[in-house]
């Protein structure tokens, strides 16, 4: 018998809005056509706060982390919100576990709703709105997998575009009360969890998925959160396919995980305009200087450099991003990792804030900048981008950052 607190499977109808996604996968697949032929390029903003500076953080929860869904406790988090708030931002961007809302393909838990929409109505208390993460997924380095389906192709199947859909649905329903939902991120960093060599078929799902989303919930911004592999490698997703799909391109910008360590200090610019200059990639790709681009996560912590260096790398990588046209800027994370967890060593000092909601030094930098710039047009580039790298590899996709840096790899 179903539990109370899970819903059954709706009528055949929303099966049929996902099954049609592994026909265009698999057309795709035999063609060799990416997702700029199956849906019409989103060439032209459609939402215009995409033009304007936004300011936010990827939500971590000071008190249980993620798992603090299976054991609510709504006190804490309102907290965290006031003190995020103060930091002058307008958004945060926040993790739906997938396993933990969907525990069966023809179930969706209603309490794990309910503990969203509370979340939601903490945020819009304090001014902020909310992107949604939800098919996640891949979250601080651990797989968070729904237990069904482990033998389905992910991108292809039509039981996992049955699942995927019921799920969808469920959030799409919730989401429509609130005001402050800015639009839906289809996961965090999905290809970590589930891979594709044939980027046709990753291209097919992901358009397919935006399709629905612009459907179900008009009007707002939605994307796919995806992890630097797209830009830097043949993996899972195509440039092409992300820039025939969003009005703005989200950004993950990593130094520590995408080896600029080698080539210069933690002050140097592989660290400093990452994210500057992987805009200008994205712009290469796309063949227009002014792409609306999100730099969705950026960050380091004490295991990346002192943390006496952190305020001057805040500073200097969100100076470097504005004066690149960049839109909105996202750090991760909100509050650290507190130690009762195992994690890796990376994850536990990213927060601008410690587990005891005590602000640090580089969230002052962070303030300063979004309390100046927010709301604010931003000044797109207007220059022709270089043209991409001859090819899409970490060696390469360095070669031509380090270029538009005017940066020289240190011996």
């Amino acid at each position: 018998m179903t539990n109370k607190n899970e819903r059954e499977t709706g009528a055949d109808g929303t099966r049929r809005d996902f099954l049609r996604l592994s026909a265009l996968a698999a057309g795709a697949a035999m063609t060799g056509m990416h997702a700029d032929a199956l849906a019409a390029p989103r060439l032209a903003p459609a939402n215009k706060s995409v033009l304007h500076h936004r300011f936010g953080l990827n939500y971590v929860p000071s008190k249980n982390w993620y798992y603090c869904y299976n054991d609510w406790d709504l006190a804490p988090i309102r907290a965290d919100m006031e003190r995020m708030a103060g930091l002058g931002i307008d958004h945060l961007r926040v993790m739906v576990v997938w396993p933990f809302f969907q525990t069966n393909p023809r179930t969706v838990s209603n309490a794990h709703l309910d503990r969203l929409d509370q979340l939601m109505q903490a945020a819009a208390a304090v001014g902020l709105d909310v992107m949604p993460c939800i098919y996640t997924g891949w979250l601080s380095g651990f797989h968070f997998n729904p237990h069904f389906y482990h033998d389905e192709p992910f991108y292809t199947s039509p039981k996992w575009a049955a699942a995927q859909a019921l799920y969808l649905k469920a959030l799409s329903g919730r989401m429509a009360r609130h005001a402050n939902f800015m639009g839906f991120d289809i996961g965090n960093e999905i290809g970590c969890n589930w891979t594709t060599k044939n980027l046709a078929e990753g291209d097919a799902w992901m358009a397919e998925v935006l399709r629905q989303m612009h459907a179900q919930a008009p009007g707002k911004v939605h994307v796919n959160g995806v992890d630097h592999t797209p830009w830097f490698q043949e993996h899972t997703f195509s440039p092409q396919g992300i820039l025939a799909t969003h009005e703005i391109v989200p950004l993950h910008c990593w130094p520590y995980w995408t080896g600029a360590a080698k080539l210069g200090g933690t002050l140097d610019k592989p660290y400093t305009h990452m994210g500057a200059s992987m805009a200008q990639l994205v712009r290469s790709h796309a063949r227009n200087p002014a792409k609306p681009v999100w730099m969705q996560e950026f960050g380091a912590g004490e295991l990346d450099m002192p943390a006496k260096d952190l305020p001057r790398y805040v500073d200097m990588a969100i100076e470097a991003a504005v004066e690149k046209g960049v839109s909105w800027i996202t750090w991760w994370a909100s509050h650290d990792v507190g130690r009762q967890y195992d994690f890796h060593e990376f994850e536990y000092t990213l927060g601008l804030f410690d587990v005891n909601n005590k602000p640090k030094p580089h969230a002052k930098v962070f303030q300063r900048h979004a309390e100046r710039l927010r709301g604010k047009p931003v000044a797109l580039p207007t220059a022709t981008p270089l043209p991409p790298p001859p090819k899409r590899n970490d060696e390469e996709t360095w070669k031509w950052l380090m270029n538009d840096m005017q940066y020289k790899a240190k011996a």
